[in-house]
C-alpha cells in the first residue's frame, strides 16, 4: 500500500478520476470543448488537472483523465456545484461511459 500525498497545507489530497470514450465523430468538436471549456471550467471550481491519457489499444476508456484538490471537503464542494453539473451536462454531448471516482492521491498513476 502506498504513502497518501500531501498538498503544501498539509492536507491529504484527493484525486478526481474521470473516463469516458468520445462519440465518434465529434472528436474534433470533443477536443476544442476539452481545451476551452473543461479544463478552465474544473479550474475554476479548484481542481486543478493533473493527467489525461489516451487509450489507443484494447478494451478500456478511450479516456483517463485526473484532477487534484487539497482536501475532500474541497473535492466535494467542487462536484456539488451548479457549476460542474453544467461542465458534465456539456462534456456528455461529446463523450459516452462517462464514469468517476474520488480517491486519496498518491502521486503517481491512478486507476
Amino acid at each position: 500500500m502506498r504513502a497518501g500525498f500531501y498538498m503544501e497545507g498539509g492536507g491529504m489530497a484527493v484525486k478526481l478520476l474521470m473516463t469516458w470514450d468520445i462519440v465518434p465523430g465529434r472528436e474534433q468538436e470533443y477536443f476544442e470543448f476539452v481545451v476551452r471549456e473543461f479544463v478552465p471550467g474544473m479550474q475554476r471550481l479548484g481542481i486543478t488537472p493533473t493527467e489525461a491519457w489516451y487509450t489507443t489499444y484494447g478494451k478500456r476508456p478511450q479516456i483517463l483523465t485526473g484532477g487534484i484538490t487539497e482536501t475532500m471537503k474541497a473535492m466535494q464542494e467542487a462536484l456539488t456545484t451548479e457549476d460542474w453539473q453544467r461542465l458534465r451536462e456539456q462534456l456528455m454531448e461529446y463523450v459516452t461511459n462517462f464514469d468517476f471516482k474520488v480517491v486519496g492521491a498518491t502521486g503517481g498513476f491512478q486507476m
